[in-house]
């Protein structure tokens, strides 16, 4: 079983993320960790990643997630922010993918990357990033509002597969 946690950057796909594995047994894996020195260092600079820049970085995560699916399956932390990149994501796995959708105001993410510490992440990007999310309508969709253990539970709750 794969679940991909998405979303913005803010909205705590990693803290969920690994609550989330924690919860159900599973590895779990940061996409941020995968990005190429490239990607990291135009980030840094405050320069948006074009479809250019993400195609290799998805493209080793679509070969990590069949093999983490092959292994028993896997928790995975990552923007995925538009339907192509899904597409790209889910191309090598052989069973369906739990999307989970993390989804906050504008307000309460700047408010998040503005506390937020040690992360590559230019937080003047969070427009860019809003402007190309694109929401599916196969996914659990989960307001950031509440406690992590609140959402977590929430979207225990609300997965295809249990």
């Amino acid at each position: 079983m794969i679940l991909i946690v998405c979303g913005v950057s803010g909205t705590g796909k990693s803290t969920i993320g690994n609550m989330l594995a924690e919860k159900l047994s599973l590895p779990f894996y940061d996409a941020d960790d995968f990005h190429p020195q490239s990607n990291v260092q135009k980030m840094q600079n405050g320069t948006p990643l074009n479809d250019e820049d993400r195609q290799p970085w998805l493209e080793t995560l679509s070969d990590k997630l069949a093999s983490w699916e092959n292994e028993g399956g896997a928790v995975l932390a990552c923007s995925a922010l538009k339907a192509a990149y899904r597409d790209t994501l889910a191309s090598k796995c052989t069973s369906n993918i739990e999307w989970i959708i993390l989804h906050g105001s504008k307000a309460l993410l700047t408010e998040r990357l503005g506390a937020r510490k040690g992360h590559f992440f230019e937080p003047r990007l969070l427009d860019s990033q809003l402007s190309t999310l694109e929401l599916p309508n196969d996914a659990v969709v989960v307001d950031i509002q509440p406690p992590p253990e609140d959402i977590v539970q929430s979207i225990v709750a609300r997965l295809h597969t249990f």
